[in-house]
């Protein structure tokens, strides 16, 4: 399933997905050229290690600028001094609402003062502003939560290797994006926030290049998969069968992003279908979404023999063995994928632990993988399946997912995982709030986890709507005192360090 969770044509698209500007997308499209050979996925002899990123030093503290006289005069009389989070999140507010315009802008100077990084992003930078001012807000919202922060962060990162995202790239964004805060912020905008900005961000790109040299050491940027099976469920709907060229470690519930020949450097997230095989199959369920370039090609193009790639795994709504917990699982349209991935999962460890299912559709042709989950209901009598269609027919729950569940239970005991379009997790996620589940139980991978909501963030989900490609400022912006070489990561400065070879 595609995990970025955009709504479909008929309200139940994808699943699962990760944080804003997260592995489907970031900020980087794919790496440099030659750095990995041929980027088309159709060549199964593509070289796919990672660039060698330099070993980073101990990470600097951010400096902090010494008090202005109007400062000093506010902190002897007693006035409250606003906090660097603050600060943030004040320039985030002004510009929430021009959020276009500031992404835009973001990309238009980064592309007009350095041009040879447009390569590394897709043709098409629609999803691209979208996923920028995500993570902006995700970063600036949690500051002052360094274990979200870290854990977003170095997912991210990892995530950025596919790319091929160098150290050195990263000063170039932080001078683009100091910039664009800088023109379209001025109510907000001063020496202390934009030293704010500068240590926040030192710290992101310290913490992102962090986690990709650690990942180098251990797995390949990417993968090659080929093609094994292609079944069309419905007209819209299939099921996509992939080998990939080497061991592929993951669990039940997590996803992936997956590259198409046919749409180079676009990266879209899927959730997989089933829990670990031994032949070490993996499946998806695609849904082809209007405008959706990598859903409809996997869907109507891709055909046996067809060669994709395979980001790493990532996400966290993954099953708790060491617990006794009944499960308690939504999932809507295509995100009934990671959900049937969890049951094979209780299923393999052998615990007898209560698994109840709620699959929802808007209507009864929209449950395409029915068959499938009644007959694991009848191999395992600790599961229990129950259809919900919004409008269907007699004999069938109706009303929606969130109705349904509160017909049943109790449910407050149970560990919860949720996986469908935004409006039916949101809905899903209050219905169980209401009802008495305590939030640290209820799991879904979603961009709501880490832009304020109430449960735990452990992925990222980037958006997918359709914007024209942007265009150049009328002029550059000078950033203040912004300089590309004081503020850069200790490991994008230290050209000199060696570097280790990719394993992969």
């Amino acid at each position: 399933m595609e995990a970025p969770t955009n709504p479909s044509a008929d309200g139940y698209g994808s699943g699962a997905a990760a944080a804003a500007g997260g592995q489907g997308g970031g900020w980087f499209g794919h790496g440099t050229a030659g750095a990995r050979g041929p980027q088309s996925p159709g060549h199964p002899t593509a070289g796919r290690s990672a660039p060698q990123p330099t070993r980073p030093a101990a990470r600097r503290p951010t400096a902090t600028p010494p008090p202005t006289t109007a400062t000093a005069a506010a902190a002897s009389a007693g006035a409250s001094v606003p906090s660097a989070t603050e600060l943030l999140q004040r320039t985030m507010a002004e510009i929430e609402p021009i959020a276009d315009r500031v992404t835009s802008y973001f990309y238009a100077l980064l592309f007009l003062r350095h041009p040879a990084l447009r390569d590394l992003f897709p043709a098409a930078m629609d999803a691209q502003r979208d996923r920028l001012f995500k993570a902006l807000l995700t970063a600036a919202t949690h500051a002052d939560d360094p274990v979200t922060l870290t854990t977003y962060l170095t997912h991210l990162g990892r995530g950025h290797r596919k790319y091929g995202t160098l150290p050195e790239h990263y000063p170039a964004v932080g001078e683009a994006l100091i910039g664009a805060l800088a023109r379209h912020a001025p109510e907000t905008w001063g020496p202390r926030t934009e030293a704010a900005w500068v240590g926040a961000y030192t710290t992101i790109s310290q913490i992102m290049i962090d986690a990709a040299t650690e990942d180098e050491q251990r797995a390949p940027a990417w993968w090659q998969a080929e093609v094994v099976a292609h079944v069309m469920r419905t007209k819209d709907v299939a099921i996509v069968t992939v080998r990939p060229d080497g061991p592929y470690p993951f669990l039940a519930g997590q996803y992936t992003t997956l590259e198409t020949p046919w749409w180079p450097r676009v990266w879209r997230h899927y959730s997989f279908a089933s829990a670990p095989r031994s032949d070490g199959l993996l499946s998806f369920h695609v849904k082809a979404v209007p405008a959706g370039w990598v859903s409809n090609a996997l869907v109507h193009r891709a055909r046996t023999g067809d060669v994709i790639r395979l980001g790493p795994p990532a996400g966290s709504m993954t099953v708790d063995h060491t617990s006794d917990s009944g499960l308690l699982c939504l999932g809507g349209g295509t995100g009934i994928a990671p959900i049937k991935a969890l049951v094979e999962d209780v299923a393999q460890h052998g615990r007898r632990r209560s698994v109840d299912v709620f699959y929802g559709a808007r209507r009864n042709n929209g449950l395409y993988d029915i068959d499938t989950m009644l007959r694991l209901q009848q191999s395992h009598p600790w599961l229990s399946v129950r259809p919900v269609v919004d409008d269907g027919p007699v004999g069938l729950l109706s009303g929606g997912i969130p109705q349904a569940v509160r017909e049943f239970g109790p449910w407050h005991a149970h560990d919860a995982y949720l996986s469908g379009p935004p409006g039916m997790v949101r809905s899903s996620l209050d219905t169980l709030v209401g009802i008495g589940i305590p939030t640290h139980r209820i799991r879904h991978d979603s961009i709501e986890e880490l832009v304020g909501a109430t449960t735990r963030v452990l992925s990222n989900t980037p958006g997918s709507r359709e914007r024209r490609p942007c265009a150049p400022p009328a002029r550059a912006v000078t950033a203040n005192t912004w300089s590309s070489s004081a503020w850069a990561p200790r490991s994008a400065r230290i050209a000199s360090t060696p570097t280790r070879s990719s394993t992969g």
